[in-house]
C-alpha cells in the first residue's frame, strides 16, 4: 500500500517545494534591499505579459522540454544521464551537418532530416557511457559527465578547423541556407489570424517537442519495452530473473535518452542561431535534470517544469535588465527551485507521509 495518495506525491510535493523556494527567494531579494511583490510581478509580466515574453518563455521551454524528456527515460531505468549537455551539443553538430551539406527544398524536409541527424548523433554519443555501464560496470553517472567535457572539446575542434567559414573569425559554423530556416510561432499562427511577436525566437520545434512528449508516455506506458524499462527500474535482480536483459535496457533506454537531448539542437541550433555556434546549449541539459526531478518523470510533469524554467529563464533576464537585482541572484533562485524540488525532496515528503499515514489511522 502506498504511503501517500499518487495526486499528492505528483502535485503536492512540488508544490511545497516551490511555494519554499518562493519564500527563500524573497527573503534574499529583500535582504537586498529589493521588494520581492515588485519583482514577482515584473518577472510575470516580462514572461508572460506578452506575446514577446511568451515567445522566450516557450523558446527556453523547448529545450527544457527535449534535455527533461532525456533524463526522464534514464531514470525510468534507474540510470543519472547527466551527460545531456554533451549530447545535446553533439546533437547540434547533426543538424549542422545536414543543414549545411543537404540542399533541402522546403523547411519541413530539413526538419526532418535534422530531427534524424540530431538524435543519431546525440544517441551515438550516450552510447560509450551506455555500453561501459552494461559491459564493464563504469558508474553512468562518472562517464555521462565526463563526456560533458569531452563533447565542449570535440565540438571546439571541429568549429575551429573543420566548419569555420574562410576569413571567419567567430568559432561558428557557415549560416544555413533560407530553405532550412524554421518558421517562427509568429509565422505559424498568423494565417490563423492570430497575432504573435516577430522578434521572439520559439519555432515550431515547440510543436515537435509535444509530440516528443506524447511518443514518450507511449513509449514508457503503452509498450513491452517501456514495461520492460520500468520493470528494471524497479528491480534489477527480479527484471534479470523475468528474463528481462540488463545490457539491453541499459542501452536502449540511454540511446533513447540520448537522442532525446540531442533533438534539442533542432530548436536552438537550426530554429534559433540558423547555425552551429560554440555555446549553444547553455546549461539547458543540466536544467533538464531538475525538469526532469519536478516533473516526476512523467512526461506531463515535465512538460509543466519545462514552462516553470522558461519562466523562470525569461522573467529573470528581465529582472536583471528593469532592476538593480543582479543576474547572479537569478540563478541563485533557479538553484534553490532545484535544491527543493530535487536534494531536499525528502524534507517535504517524509512530514506529508506521515500526515496521510495518521488520517488513514484514524478513518480507520
Amino acid at each position: 500500500m502506498e504511503k501517500m495518495p499518487k495526486w499528492a506525491d505528483v502535485v503536492l510535493i512540488p508544490l511545497i517545494s516551490l511555494i519554499l523556494a518562493a519564500i527563500l527567494s524573497a527573503l534574499v531579494i529583500l535582504g537586498i534591499g529589493e521588494d520581492p511583490v515588485e519583482a514577482v510581478n515584473l518577472m510575470v509580466t516580462g514572461a508572460l505579459g506578452s506575446t514577446y515574453g511568451w515567445g522566450y518563455t516557450l523558446y527556453y521551454a523547448t529545450n527544457f522540454l527535449f534535455t527533461g524528456l532525456a533524463v526522464a527515460v534514464a531514470f525510468h531505468a534507474r540510470m543519472f544521464n547527466i551527460g545531456g549537455e554533451g549530447q545535446a551539443m553533439l546533437g547540434g553538430l547533426g543538424v549542422a551537418l545536414v543543414c549545411l551539406y543537404i540542399p533541402w527544398p522546403h523547411w519541413s524536409l530539413a526538419l526532418l532530416g535534422a530531427t534524424v541527424g540530431a538524435a543519431l548523433f546525440g544517441a551515438a554519443w550516450a552510447a560509450v557511457p551506455a555500453y561501459l555501464q552494461a559491459k564493464r560496470g563504469s558508474h553512468i553517472v562518472i562517464t555521462t559527465i565526463m563526456f560533458n567535457f569531452i563533447a565542449a572539446a570535440v565540438l571546439n575542434y571541429v568549429l575551429v578547423n573543420l566548419l569555420r567559414p574562410e576569413g571567419s573569425m567567430d568559432p561558428a559554423s557557415a549560416r544555413f541556407a533560407e530553405t532550412v530556416h524554421l518558421p517562427t510561432l509568429h509565422e505559424l499562427l498568423a494565417p490563423f489570424g492570430i497575432s504573435f511577436s516577430k522578434a521572439a525566437p520559439a519555432n515550431v520545434s515547440f510543436i515537435l517537442a509535444l509530440i516528443a512528449c506524447v511518443v514518450v508516455w507511449l513509449l514508457i506506458w503503452r509498450t513491452k519495452l517501456g514495461y520492460e524499462i520500468r520493470a528494471y527500474g524497479h528491480s534489477e535482480p527480479g527484471a534479470n530473473y523475468a528474463g528481462i536483459s540488463s545490457v539491453k535496457i541499459i542501452m536502449i533506454a540511454m540511446l533513447i535518452s540520448g537522442g532525446l537531448a540531442g533533438m534539442m539542437a533542432t530548436n536552438n541550433v537550426m530554429g534559433e542561431a540558423e547555425r552551429l555556434v560554440l555555446n549553444s546549449t547553455e546549461g539547458a541539459g543540466f536544467i533538464g535534470i531538475a525538469v526532469a526531478l519536478m516533473g516526476r518523470s512523467h512526461p506531463f510533469g515535465v512538460f509543466l517544469a519545462a514552462i516553470l524554467f522558461g519562466f523562470l529563464y525569461q522573467g529573470g533576464a528581465e529582472l536583471a535588465l528593469w532592476t538593480s537585482i543582479p543576474r547572479e541572484l537569478i540563478v541563485v533562485i533557479q538553484a534553490l527551485v532545484i535544491l527543493f524540488t530535487g536534494a531536499l525532496d525528502n524534507m517535504v515528503r517524509m512530514p506529508l507521509e506521515k500526515l496521510f499515514l495518521a488520517l488513514r489511522k484514524g478513518k480507520a
